[in-house]
């Protein structure tokens, strides 16, 4: 296990994750698409993301080409893409809610994105917009390097992803390098809610656990109370993505407050679970 002064060498948000692991409280990660359905939504949904006691939120950074998403957050990066959302709402939504809100920041981004602009000025803008780590699910092992390099100079996780059909030498040498948390993907396939999760799931996780002193978070398939408790009765948290991202598709026909209330006491009840 690691030592206390390796420990505190680490990203604040592992920090905050290792901290939630060692009180014996288990950390619900929601999903959310910046801009969707405007960049005001968004910081407002953060505050009541906050408000019901959420450890930690994914920010969706709208992409074209979707990498590993399903239909609920393809449309809703569709949707936020149409109004305008850009790379620079990203930040300024994370900017404007970081001051309001207690839990830290990730983003979920796609390598193109960050490659387009430059490593050292895509990682100078996360940090300056009080972003704690980034989720990048389409960086090889092999070409992370210099991302990773220039997270840990800027005390940034790069939260690492590994999938059910990931070899196990391979996934110990992700989940070793991993900071911030390690992205336990629960299934094959793209993001999406699910009735059930594998059998597997369990030796899965535990087995990760054991390699990696990181906390583990399980995402994809996970929907509901019953299957964010089942999760958090063998990870240290769970990620909820598509079933926090489908309120947003009534914001045409409901009024603002309303759908507000309705992402707060969904992941509440997520949070209870």
């Amino acid at each position: 296990m690691a030592t206390a002064e390796a420990k505190k060498a680490r990203p604040a948000l592992e920090r905050h994750l290792l901290a939630r692991r060692d009180a014996g409280t288990s950390s619900l990660a929601p999903f959310l698409t910046v801009g969707d359905p405007d960049a005001d939504f968004t910081v407002e949904a953060l505050e009541r993301i906050d408000r019901a006691a959420a450890a930690v939120c994914e920010l969706g950074v709208p992409y074209s080409d979707p990498i590993a998403d399903g239909p609920v957050i393809q449309s809703s990066y569709t949707r936020a893409l149409a109004a305008g959302t850009t790379v620079e709402t990203v930040f300024d939504v994370a900017r404007r809610a970081s001051g309001r809100i207690a839990m830290p920041l990730v983003a979920m981004t796609s390598y193109s994105i960050i490659f387009r602009r430059g490593i050292a000025a895509f990682v100078a803008a996360s940090k300056d917009s009080g972003l704690t780590g980034l989720v990048v699910p389409d960086l090889p092992l092999e070409e992370s390097a210099d991302l990773d390099a220039a997270c840990r100079a800027a005390g940034l996780a790069l939260v690492r992803l590994v999938t059910p059909t990931t070899p196990r030498e391979r996934a110990e040498k992700i989940a070793r390098l991993s900071t911030g948390f390690l992205y336990c993907v629960s299934v094959a396939g793209v993001t999406g809610e699910r009735s059930v999760l594998p059998d597997t799931l369990a030796e899965r996780v535990r087995w990760l656990k054991s390699v990696t002193d990181c906390p583990v978070l399980v995402g994809f398939g996970v929907s509901g109370p019953e299957q964010v408790r089942a999760v958090a009765s063998v990870a240290d948290g769970a990620i909820v993505g598509s079933a926090v991202v489908r309120h947003l598709e009534a914001a045409p026909q409901t009024p603002r407050s309303q759908l507000l209330d309705s992402i707060e006491s969904f992941v509440r009840e997520l949070v209870t679970a």
